[in-house]
């Protein structure tokens, strides 16, 4: 209150207290925020000093589905109904309005109204001939069978087999004490790019047997676990894995 009535009475005088001790208030406040600014900075140098992670290069290799798979029942059902309609709504075909034209043909030759032109067109090959003919071809068709025989010999190293499915590339590698299956991968060297990692990975697990090629050279993933505490508490020791997956895909001869 008594610093209200001044004011309304001594501006100059006011103002001349007031603000000097706005500015030694902000002044303050400045100092205190780089303070803080400053511990929090040490803090997140010093955590990201203590934070070692490790590098990994990966490859994921996929086999994409080279036949169509089985359909389910419901499918075929509304394939079928499918096929129905558009069977009833769409217009005949040539081979079927010739099938007509020699439908008429044969019966005016029955009834003795044929002329020249139609006995000289029943002489040649009808459109039932060659349909006839088609279906013989047809049925001399050998169809390949969808079982291969790595399907039957249960080989899992072959790229022919399940051939309506995905096939992913898995080799079984250590992780700490344990053998888990997971796709290649391997730690990045010094001087090397991710990719340069991930064709090292490749060529080490499979002595360059693999043929395949790499689609990009951007990853097409990235994942990060930590390692158990009993590890990570060790001096030296990374506490965790960041893992960038590479996509490539299979060459077939």
């Amino acid at each position: 209150e008594t610093e209200i009535k001044l004011a309304n009475n001594t501006n100059k005088k006011i103002r001349g207290m007031a603000l000097p001790r706005t500015c030694i208030n902000l002044s303050r406040l400045t100092s205190t925020s780089d303070k803080i600014c400053m511990r929090l900075s040490s803090f997140a140098s010093t955590q990201t000093a203590k934070e070692k992670w490790d590098l990994l290069s990966a490859v994921c290799l996929e086999r994409k589905p080279v036949i169509a798979r089985n359909l389910l029942p419901i499918e075929k059902e509304v394939l079928s109904m499918a096929q129905k309609m558009e069977y009833r709504l769409s217009l005949k075909s040539d081979h079927e309005i010739q099938l007509e034209k020699d439908r008429e043909r044969q019966e005016r030759i029955k009834q003795g109204d044929a002329d020249d032109s139609d006995m000289d067109q029943a002489s040649l090959n009808s459109a039932q001939d060659f349909e006839d003919a088609s279906v013989e071809e047809l049925s001399k068709f050998p169809f390949a069978d969808r079982i291969t025989e790595a399907d039957k010999e249960k080989d899992q190293k072959s790229l022919d087999r399940m051939l309506d499915r995905h096939l992913l590339l898995v080799v079984r590698q250590k992780l700490g004490t344990s053998s888990v299956w997971i796709l290649p991968q391997g730690q990045r060297q010094e001087g090397e790019t991710m990719r340069q990692a991930a064709e090292r990975v490749l060529a080490e697990s499979f002595d360059g047997k693999v043929q395949s090629r790499f689609l990009g050279n951007a990853p097409c993933g990235f994942y990060k676990y930590k390692y158990p505490k009993h590890i990570r508490e060790q001096d030296g020791n990374s506490i965790g894995a960041k893992v960038v997956y590479h996509y490539i895909a299979p060459v077939r001869k």
